[in-house]
């Protein structure tokens, strides 16, 4: 065979997915592409750290380059696919500077994750940015950590409490683990460091539509979250329906009718849903999507009609998995053995089937909750399986050792070593504070 008809595969995004379908392919006789819009891969499950200021970029991040420098049949490709040809087997690729390229492809992979959904109402964003990337995570941190900046100076007490008000929409993992993290800021790091405010006065609000916090969990582990959330300190709004969102607050409808949270920091981690890759390439093949505008795909997790066209992670459905982190490694292992096991002329792939391990999700210091079957546990011993999954599961024994050091200054004393803002946050904040009180 020569090096020209070596076969091509594409692997769109380099998320958990794309990567490890990447990796999955390091001796397959094959050329492989990987493409991503940014030059690096983010531990997803870590990236509110960064938010809360107990890590930084580089420890949730690693460099793609770095992660596939060792697989000599494998390319990294800085930019975004902007659309993909089924019918010519071709994706195109769309760089910072606006130039546009054509990469061909005879097994694509698309892995490009998901986006924030804000269920019709984008406008939003621009008041409750999410979480799912590093530019989100620092504004966010940005915008909590100068929030007491601003009350620190208002003027009266009205301003003060606006500003020291946080509404996160959304009670799944992120926002009960968001809604932790500012709890503690409030009531463990920042108490003694302002002169004119008590940090302690927060109003840290969680509100979901829904009937109970972390609601894939077992009702019983939900219910030891929420107990803990309110004893750090946040006020739980179950049942409460966003209606309007603005620089100034939230409009939620309960079953009392509608009621405003006047809030000046709003995070957003409600809900996610398809990207515009995803919209397009079912558009191409003609592929069935959920409501959430991800692709139906068939038990090998490949494109109805299209065997060499794989969807993995939060941009395929199939048999009601959730969006997380294992469901991606392991569809992206699948893939790319998949892969492998065609070209050597191997036996067509059983059927994908998720192994699930468990769900976790870190409440506050020292308490977190476990799912894992059969087995269920809380408090300090959830919180350790916690640390223990996540720092197993890190890229590279740097970030690996960094992590832990952080964890211990944090967790053990009370200080955040990412506590910064930049003048950029502070100016757009003050210019927010004086709109607000009309000067």
């Amino acid at each position: 065979m020569t090096e020209q008809a070596r076969h091509r595969v594409v692997i769109v995004g380099a998320g958990f997915g794309g990567l490890y379908a990447a990796r999955a392919l390091k001796r397959a006789p094959a050329d492989v592409t990987l493409i991503n819009g940014t030059n690096h891969h983010i531990f997803e499950p870590l990236i509110y750290q960064v938010a809360a200021g107990i890590l930084s970029p580089g420890e949730v991040a690693v460099s793609v380059r770095e992660v596939v420098r060792r697989q000599r049949n494998t390319e990294f490709v800085l930019g975004t696919v902007t659309d993909v040809d089924p019918s010519s087997r071709n994706v195109t690729v769309t760089a910072s500077d606006g130039t546009t390229r054509r990469i061909e492809y005879d097994t694509l992979v698309v892995a490009a994750g998901a986006t924030q959904s804000y269920f019709g109402h984008d406008e939003y964003a621009t008041y409750a940015p999410g979480l799912k990337t590093i530019d989100d995570a620092l504004e966010i941190r940005g915008r909590v950590f100068s929030a007491f900046e601003m009350a620190e100076l208002a003027t009266d007490r009205a301003e003060q409490q606006h500003w020291l008000t946080f509404a996160i929409v959304g009670a799944g993992p992120t926002g009960v683990e968001m809604a932790g993290q500012i709890a503690e800021i409030a009531h463990r790091t920042l108490p003694g460091q302002y002169r004119r405010i008590d940090p302690r006065q927060a109003h840290i609000v969680l509100l979901d539509a829904v009937d109970r916090v972390l609601p894939t969990f077992d009702p019983r582990l939900s219910a030891k979250a929420e107990r803990r959330l309110r004893k750090i300190g946040v006020d739980v709004r179950l049942g409460a329906r966003v209606v309007g969102l603005d620089e100034l607050g939230v409009k939620v409808e309960t079953v009392t009718g509608v009621e405003s949270v006047e809030a000046m920091t709003k995070i957003w981690s409600a809900g996610v849903s398809g990207t515009g890759l995803a919209a397009r390439l079912a558009e191409a093949t003609g592929a069935p999507t959920d409501r959430a505008g991800r692709i139906l795909v068939e038990p090998d997790l490949t494109v109805p009609g299209h065997p060499e066209i794989f969807v993995l992670g939060e941009a395929m459905s199939l048999d009601r998995l959730p969006g997380v982190a294992q469901v991606a490694i392991q569809g992206g292992r699948y893939a790319g053995r998949a892969i492998a096991r065609r070209l050597k002329g191997g036996r067509a792939s059983k059927p994908f089937s998720y192994f699930d391990k468990g769900n976790l999700a870190a409440v506050s210091r020292f308490f977190a909750i476990a799912d894992l079957g059969r087995i269920r546990l809380s408090g300090t011993v959830g919180w350790l399986i916690w640390l223990g999954v996540h720092v197993w599961y890190l890229y590279g024994l740097r970030n690996k050792a960094t992590v832990l050091l952080r964890w211990t200054i944090s967790f053990l004393g009370r200080t955040r070593s990412e506590a910064v803002v930049t003048t950029q946050q502070v100016t757009a904040r003050n210019a927010l504070r004086q709109r607000a009180s009309g000067t």
